[in-house]
């Protein structure tokens, strides 16, 4: 303020100079205008310093604030901590089974006697789940994410509504690290929660070839473009407790980041395997990759899987391979409209048929009357069948059919955190291995679905 009031003075001092040319009256005009200029400066000047000091006492008392309820959070447990979940309630309709229902929280196994049965028309949508993050300091990291009915465990573990319960703990820096817990399968592209999927249904090699979780601990990796992840545990089983059977599982991931836009992952599982009334062996290999430019994204993945014979998988050979692949394509015809294509493929014609995720059944006859096994009617695994004019009888034990599926479908983001989703798909099969609601068997089958996926 000092400094615009010598202005001020200096200013009124050079008006002598003028003034010699002036009257006294213009003289005292001047000067009185002058005067009325430097108060209206002074008020100016006044007003600033004011506001300055008010805004100084406002950020004062934000700052105390925030401080405050930086405390209040930390004591409270809030503080790294996020809660996120969605529900996705959905509609499908079963050519076959001749079946038109709304699907949601229902199972999708009969571990509570519920006769309900895994399917491929009835996996992990039409499901809710809520995810709790928390992140402490040094960086270790929890996360308990909860899925009535149809999680991870809860075809193995009668009311289990855990999916995933996980810590992952620093080692040195952030990019190593140890974890433990009970972790969801990482294999393939696509994912059970339906926020992270384009279709409705999955592909077919994530539902007949891989596992569901797995319970143990494990070492991560983090270098660079590549992420490896590799654990010893339980598949598929929160713990084992039969006498002589002392055979944890390996299990591992490596991803490569190639760029912003594409990248590999390759995944393994070997690991035994409780089949109620013996153990056996699995291994499952699969290489996957996406590329995403503009509107377009592309998805694939290769599968490899052999498995044990046991009496409750009821393989014709000691031990039962297969191979497959899965392909997706979309294109975003606007920026809230995706239009989706997914063919998958399985090659199973071994030895009679049958992969990891499928169920054979017992009680059919082949052409010789001799017994056979029947095939997964439901998802169309398994030794072909034909009418042999008087009951339905298995053609070859030895042969299995190939499967394949073709999906079609669209998904609309109506609003922030709502989505719809549509699909369209046809499988089919080299024999007639799936099985109608009036005991007839056919090649293929069609269904439809809607879903509506609300998240936050």
């Amino acid at each position: 303020m000092h400094v615009y009031r010598n202005a001020v003075i200096a200013i009124a001092a050079a008006c002598p100079v003028i003034a010699q040319a002036q009257t006294t009256q213009e003289l005292k005009a001047e000067l009185d205008a002058l005067k009325a200029h430097v108060q209206r400066l002074e008020a100016m000047i006044e007003r600033s310093e004011r506001s300055k000091s008010d805004d100084s006492a406002e950020l004062a008392r934000l700052r105390v604030k925030s401080d405050a309820a930086d405390d209040a959070a930390e004591t409270s447990g809030l503080k790294g901590l996020k809660i996120s979940g969605y529900i996705d309630p959905t509609y499908i309709r079963n050519r076959n089974a001749s079946t038109s229902s709304f699907v949601f929280l229902n199972n999708n196994s009969s571990v509570n006697g519920s006769g309900e049965s895994f399917g491929y028309d009835n996996t992990y949508f039409g499901s809710a789940m809520l995810n709790v993050d928390k992140e402490l300091e040094g960086g270790t990291k929890l996360k308990i994410s909860l899925m009535p009915s149809k999680g991870t465990a809860a075809g193995y573990n009668f009311g289990n509504l855990v999916h995933e319960a996980s810590v992952s703990i620093p080692l040195g820096g952030l990019s190593t690290r140890v974890f433990a817990g009970q972790i969801p399968d990482w294999s393939g592209y696509e994912v059970i929660a339906s926020t992270q999927n384009k279709l409705i249904t999955h592909n077919l090699l994530f539902d007949f070839s891989a596992a569901n979780f797995y319970t143990g601990a494990g070492l991560q990796f983090v270098r660079g473009k590549w992420d490896t992840k590799i654990m010893a545990g339980n598949m598929n089983s929160a713990r084992i407790d039969h006498a002589r059977e002392k055979t944890p599982g390996l299990f591992y991931r490596v991803d490569y980041a190639k760029s912003e836009f594409a990248g590999l992952g390759m995944s393994g599982t070997h690991s035994g395997f409780d089949d109620d009334s013996a153990f056996g062996r699995l291994d499952l290999l699969e290489v996957d990759g996406y590329h995403t430019r503009g509107d377009w994204n592309f998805q694939g993945q290769l599968s490899y899987g052999r498995q044990q014979a046991t009496p409750a998988n009821r393989y014709n050979v000691p031990r039962q391979r297969w191979y497959g692949l899965s392909s997706l394509m979309s294109y975003k015809v606007m920026p809230r409209l995706e239009a989706v294509a997914r063919l998958d493929y399985i090659h199973n014609s071994r030895g009679g048929g049958g992969v990891f995720g499928s169920t054979l059944g017992g009680g059919c006859k082949d052409l010789g009357g001799l017994d056979a096994n029947c095939p997964d009617g439901r998802n169309g695994f398994g030794a072909g069948m034909v009418w042999s004019g008087e009951d339905w009888v298995v053609l070859d034990p030895s042969r299995g059919a190939n499967r394949a599926a073709l999906s079609l479908g669209t998904q609309y983001l109506l609003m922030p955190g709502v989505s719809v989703k549509g699909e369209y798909r046809y499988d089919r099969a080299t024999a007639r291995v799936f099985k109608t609601s009036d005991d007839q068997y056919r090649r293929d089958n069609h269904v439809i679905g809607v879903s509506t996926v609300v998240s936050f």
